[in-house]
């Protein structure tokens, strides 16, 4: 007879620890196997076949298959479509119980719903964590459980939730004597003797997918704390390495969301305030899923976008004629990195310069983006278009020689990534900043007036 095992399934919380889920998991009282499936219901719809989110992942889980192969374990990881995959496992295992963390994504949702509902005919108990946010889209709401879909009272509402429930914990050096409940850590570690034990299981390699490995480079999974404590003062200069280039290790769990908010809370407000918008951004894509594809307001799918595909592949390939949004989009295409205040300006730039249709320049962040997550990719882009939550109004249009007078006045960001900068190669402005304003302007106006 089989010996009964529960599952771990590792999904966008790709490491051993102070991960809720596999803490939970391991307290119970079968031994845990882990699993990662390399799904190809996502997969599939990817172009490039050298996505380097593929090679991350692939990197992360011979981290993680090395990490529990020393503690006599291993990571079960298969390539195929969940619906195909699951009644194949329940075949191959005695599974008594499975474990995961919560995923508010709409294919998540229905992948999830799918799998409980196959477990659920097999009596099989599905249990899910909150971990890849702080608070998830019910816990921050208005008086009158509606949610908030404005960020500064959001914000205000979350923080006092953080401080509803302090607990005392040994000073570390980067956290303060008091933490929030919400910010403690599970000790997944000490309880890592219930791990299923086996011998390795195989990793299919990228080729075996249909895939190459990249060649970009990752941003490390620790920041110097020095970069977190300025980062109020730096963060709004391109030239200066003042953010920490963490949204990868977020979107995918490299590292705990808890810990980094932890830190942030006692080195910088400005660092933490932008992890509450990336859980307002989560919650509101949970209560709002029309944001996918549609404006958060509706009138403004009434817009009438321009259909000029040229001047969108200007945009792609930073040859617009405005120094900062080339810059922009050139460190995009190679590094598939894009400095925060840099995002703004070339969204808007899109969207109000151009008055091409937000949905493109979305979709090409989430081709490019190596941090591109669903609800603040949507989110971003909408504020820039002025049609969502906190939008920026339609009548503000950034003009990005400001901009560049502004955050990069020495011009040392855009000679680094547009070196044909002030020569007779560089190409002249594709559209004029006032005539680009004014056809904006008037554009918004019909759509709204309708």
């Amino acid at each position: 007879m089989q010996t009964p095992v529960s599952i771990f399934w590792y999904r966008r919380d790709l490491r051993m620890h102070d991960n809720a889920g596999l803490y939970h998991a391991l307290k119970g009282p079968d031994p845990v196997l882990p699993l990662f499936i390399f799904d190809r219901n996502i997969l599939d719809d990817l172009t490039n076949k050298q996505d380097a989110r593929v090679t991350f992942i692939h990197q992360a889980i011979i981290n993680l298959k090395n990490t529990l192969e020393s503690l006599g374990s291993s990571i079960l990881v298969l390539y195929g479509s969940p619906e195909e995959i699951w009644p194949a496992l329940l075949q191959q295992y005695h599974v008594a119980a499975v474990y995961t963390n919560r995923d508010f994504e709409p294919y998540a949702g229905r992948r999830d719903a799918a799998v409980e509902q196959l477990l659920a005919g097999k009596n099989i108990p599905f249990f899910t964590y909150k971990d890849h946010v702080i608070f998830e889209k019910d816990e921050v709401l208005k008086a009158d459980r509606t949610p908030y879909t404005v960020f500064t009272p959001y914000s205000r509402r979350w923080l006092e939730k953080l401080e509803s429930r302090q607990m005392e914990i040994p000073n570390s050096g980067d956290v303060p004597d008091k933490v929030s409940f919400y910010l403690s850590s599970y000790p997944t570690e000490k309880y890592a003797h219930n791990l299923f034990k086996t011998k390795p299981l195989p990793l299919p390699p990228l080729d075996e997918m249909g895939f190459r490995p990249a060649t970009v480079s990752f941003p490390p999974v620790s920041v110097a704390r020095g970069l977190i404590k300025n980062y109020d003062k730096t963060r709004n200069f391109p030239a200066i390495n003042g953010t920490s280039k963490l949204g990868i290790h977020f979107r995918f769990g490299t590292i705990s969301i808890r810990e980094k908010a932890r830190h942030a809370l006692a080195l910088n407000a400005t660092y933490l305030n932008e992890l509450i918008w990336r859980d307002f951004y989560s919650q509101i894509l949970g209560h709002f899923p029309h944001v996918v594809g549609h404006a958060f307001r509706p009138q403004y799918d009434k817009m009438e976008w321009r259909d000029a595909p040229e001047d969108v592949e200007k945009w792609r390939q930073g040859r617009t004629g405005y120094p900062i949004v080339d810059a922009g989009m050139r460190e995009l295409n190679t590094t598939g990195y894009m400095h925060n205040r840099v995002r703004m300006i070339t969204a808007s730039f899109l969207t109000k310069h151009l008055l091409i249709d937000w949905r493109l320049g979305e979709a090409y962040f989430a081709e490019k983006l190596l941090d591109f997550d669903l609800a603040s990719n949507s989110g971003g882009w909408q504020w820039a278009a002025g049609c969502g939550t906190d939008a920026a109004p339609y009548f503000r249009i950034f003009n990005p020689t400001e901009q560049t007078k502004k955050f990069d006045p020495e011009f040392k960001y855009i000679r680094q990534w547009v070196p044909e900068f002030g020569t007779p190669r560089y190409p002249m402005p594709m559209v004029d900043h006032v005539f680009a304003r004014e056809r904006c302007l008037a554009a918004y106006k019909k759509a709204l007036a309708e």
